[in-house]
């Protein structure tokens, strides 16, 4: 007789359904279907549910990296556990960007819309849903007031000089950023994001807790969703799960850019999808810290995965746009200019205090929903 398949075997492999799931999808569509990819519309009814298909996967993956990168986060404790949650949120969103960029003979704009798409789900629709939630559950939930200040205090100028100042250059005739400032941006950007971790991981860990918890606490076992087990176990599947997506993003971006014209859509909707795929997983989470009265968790998830999408996707597609000699298109349009400094002027209101309310919150979701009725009129 055939030796059986220890029970806590397969209990593991059925938590990781997403890595084998994701893996074997892969094989399918770079092996036996890649034809299918070539003329999406010529077959529309194909490629929806191939588009329906992939997202599935690649959002179910997403939920993966995120279900281990939480894991690591009880393991290291805050501030350092929410940092892995948000860099692999935004190695997700980078990989999707590069892919839609490349996708169609080179897309100049897709990087700023993404970006610009983060920032308006991040912080009005995550943070609104977030707020209104932990006003709901609590009342007048409470944060360190320092820790949002240290966010919103390096989100502004990187937002600012990167997403409207290359509009207003005269560099350039475009919305795009000349070598020079583009080097400035680049340099910019990963400095003062270096300087953030420093001082979010060593110089003033406290800012970034949650009030009344201990500085030194390296075990945060609040927000767990997965079994514990071992730094480097989690640290691999984490890998393990990022890799379908990352081999999957041409796939769906090759059918988002097709749909999208032929559907007539707003370029900006692509943006949206992209945003709604790599931040979903992180919502959930940042919505659950709000209901578990752990509002500050919630709030280094929002405005970490916001400062992180201006500090490492501006450089990220200016290094794209420098490899493939693409005129990468940074500076938002006067409109969006307007509703991003609305945003952060709010931002910069709401957390002004170390309490919050459901008012608070629903300000942010219309902001949110006012960004999305601008997409298509």
């Amino acid at each position: 007789m055939p030796p059986k398949c220890p029970k806590n075997a397969i209990t593991a492999l059925r938590a990781e359904a997403a890595v084998v799931v994701g893996l074997a999808l892969v094989s399918v569509v770079w092996w036996v279907i890649p034809g299918w990819f070539d003329e999406p519309a010529s077959a529309p009814a194909r490629s929806v549910l191939l588009f329906a298909g992939l997202f599935g996967a690649i959002l179910w993956s997403a939920f993966g990296v995120v279900r281990h990168a939480d894991a690591l986060a009880a393991l290291l404790g805050e501030p350092l556990g929410t940092i892995v949650l948000t860099l692999a949120v935004i190695g997700l969103e980078v990989t999707m960007i590069a892919a839609l960029m490349l996708t169609g003979g080179g897309n100049a704009d897709f990087g700023r819309d993404t970006m610009f798409s983060v920032l308006m789900l991040v912080l009005n629709g995550l943070v609104g849903l977030t707020l209104i939630v932990g006003g709901l559950k609590h009342r007048e939930p409470i944060f360190n007031l320092q820790g949002a200040n240290t966010y919103l205090s390096v989100i502004i100028p990187l937002a600012v000089l990167g997403l409207i100042l290359p509009r207003y250059t005269t560099s350039t005739s475009d919305a795009s950023a000349s070598p020079l400032i583009s080097i400035f941006l680049v340099a910019m950007c990963v400095t003062l994001y270096g300087v953030f971790l420093g001082v979010q991981t060593m110089r003033h860990r406290h800012y970034f807790t949650q009030p009344g918890e201990g500085e030194l606490e390296t075990v945060d076992h609040h927000h767990a969703t997965t079994e514990l087990r071992t730094v480097p176990y989690h640290g691999l599947l984490l890998v393990l799960t990022m890799i379908p997506v990352i081999l999957l993003a041409k796939a769906l971006a090759g059918l988002m850019d097709v749909g999208v014209e032929h559907l007539g859509a707003p370029q900006q909707l692509a943006g949206l999808v992209v945003a709604t795929l790599v931040l979903t997983p992180e919502g959930v989470a940042a919505i659950q810290a709000a209901r578990a009265n752990q509002l500050q968790r919630g709030v280094n998830i929002c405005l970490g995965s916001a400062l992180a999408t201006i500090g490492l996707t501006i450089p990220a597609v200016v290094c794209v746009g420098w490899i493939t000699g693409l005129s990468v298109q940074l500076g938002l349009t006067p409109l969006d200019q307007l509703l991003l400094v609305l945003t952060l002027l709010c931002s910069t209101v709401t957390f002004a205090g170390n309490r919050t309310n459901i008012l608070q919150g629903a300000v942010h979701v219309v902001l949110f929903l006012a960004w999305l009725v601008l997409i298509f009129d």
